[in-house]
């Protein structure tokens, strides 16, 4: 394997080292709920891609009664 002949300085280190930064992710803005979204992915919030429902996203009061319901047959059992 290839070993460094002589010590590489601070300075040359830290140029290398300028692209290793974190870039901000680019978001659009969702056409259905107007809410950010990452570009080409389906809405975490309404489900919707392209104008179609692809993911049905349960309302808090839908899952509110879906929890009731599993409470309630742990309980019988």
């Amino acid at each position: 394997m290839a070993l460094p002949k002589r010590r590489h300085s601070i300075t040359r280190g830290r140029k290398r080292r300028t692209h290793w930064k974190i870039d901000l992710s680019q978001t659009v803005i969702c056409p259905q709920c107007k809410q950010r979204k990452l570009p080409h992915r389906v809405c975490p919030f309404c489900g919707f891609y392209k104008g179609r429902e692809v993911i049905k996203i349960e309302t808090v009061e839908e899952r509110k009664k879906r929890k009731e319901k599993r409470r309630e047959r742990r309980k019988k059992k």
